[in-house]
């Protein structure tokens, strides 16, 4: 019995190391799902400005600019068609690939102004 109990005293141990990189890489993942959320939010939240800007006659991408946080402005591929306006936005990632996969996009549309 006894040398049974010394063969299993570090097997705790072992299994405590190799169960962090598993909880570390929840954990990261957790952050990504987050990260592209908040993102998608921000992507709403900036169509819906730049749509605020057409209906006003104004171009909408400074609007949309003006919309998001300073991290986010160089991540934006905005498209205006008409009165349909399309905000994607890549979430922050430490991977570009797995960013450029995770992109989110809101849409929004507006019936210009009519001039005249």
């Amino acid at each position: 019995m006894r040398a049974r109990v010394v063969a299993e005293r570090g097997q705790a141990s072992i299994e405590v190391l190799a169960g962090i990189p598993a909880l570390a890489l929840a954990g990261l993942a957790a952050l990504q799902l987050l990260a592209t959320g908040y993102s998608l939010t921000l992507a709403d939240g900036a169509a819906e400005a730049g749509a605020m800007a057409l209906a006003a006659g104004r171009p909408a991408t400074p609007a949309i600019r003006e919309a998001l946080p300073g991290w986010a402005r160089n991540r934006i591929h905005v498209a205006v068609d008409g009165g349909e306006l399309v905000v994607r936005l890549r979430p922050p990632s430490p991977l570009a690939a797995v960013s450029r996969e995770l992109e989110v996009s809101s849409t929004a549309w507006v019936k210009p102004p009519s001039e005249g």
